[in-house]
């Protein structure tokens, strides 16, 4: 009986440790990428609103739809804005092509048509759940975009400098948006489809799609190759 008390207060203490271990990681991590930090602020931002607002998860689909059209869009520019990069693993039309301005050119052009008519389809997608609109006051959902709108402005002129001082792989800076918007909205959807209803179970869900979010911003700025074939 006292070895077994003994195992479970090892167990504990060690849970404990792991969970202090993991706190002093995320402060260095942030202290070190400011953007990040801001990114979890904004969603925090989000949550409180959402909360406040009574929004269902149906209507918080909207707030990060939007989030996904700016990642996007600063994905664009920054693929534009890229000075040196690798090539590795992007085809053209299956043929292997060269670091060029016609090819980042290229790139951002296809990015920017096959994303838009992903989100399109997403559109649609949320407008046949046109009655979740009701509770979705517009002010809220203003200031929600617009804070996401400049965290992710920041995370591109702070992220920039990185981008300079190596050589990044366009394919995978293409190929990330997806990664990282997919397990977010999917972590949405279901949540949705198991209509969520209590204040308690709203932000368990959208502290799900915050960690969802977190760390595909990790992976995303962590570099990396993707192989990609763009088809024009």
């Amino acid at each position: 009986m006292l070895s077994c008390n003994s195992r479970c207060c090892n167990v504990g203490i060690s849970a404990d440790r792991g969970a202090k271990d993991l706190k002093m990681k995320l402060a260095r991590y942030f202290r070190v990428d400011k953007s990040a930090a801001t990114l979890v602020l904004s969603n925090l931002l989000t949550i409180v609103i959402a909360v406040i607002s009574k929004w269902s998860i149906s209507e918080v689909l909207w707030i990060y739809w939007a989030q996904s059209v700016i990642i996007g869009y600063f994905n664009r520019k920054r693929i534009l804005s890229l000075k040196q990069f690798s090539t590795k693993g992007l085809t053209i039309k299956g043929m292997p092509v060269e670091p060029t301005t016609e090819t980042k050119r290229k790139t951002a052009r296809f990015f920017a048509i096959h994303y838009g008519m992903f989100h399109v389809g997403y559109f649609v997608f949320l407008l046949t759940q046109k009655p979740a609109l009701s509770g979705l006051s517009l002010l809220n959902a203003v200031v929600c975009v617009a804070t996401f709108f400049l965290n992710h402005r920041f995370s591109f002129l702070y992220n920039r400098q990185r981008d300079m001082n190596s050589t990044p792989n366009i394919g995978s800076i293409m190929a990330i948006p997806y990664a990282r918007i997919i397990p977010m909205h999917l972590t949405l959807i279901f949540g949705s489809l198991l209509a969520i209803q209590s204040a308690r179970e709203l932000v368990l869900f959208l502290s799900l799609k915050t960690l969802a979010d977190l760390s595909m911003h990790m992976v995303k700025h962590a570099g990396g190759t993707k192989r990609v074939d763009v088809s024009f």
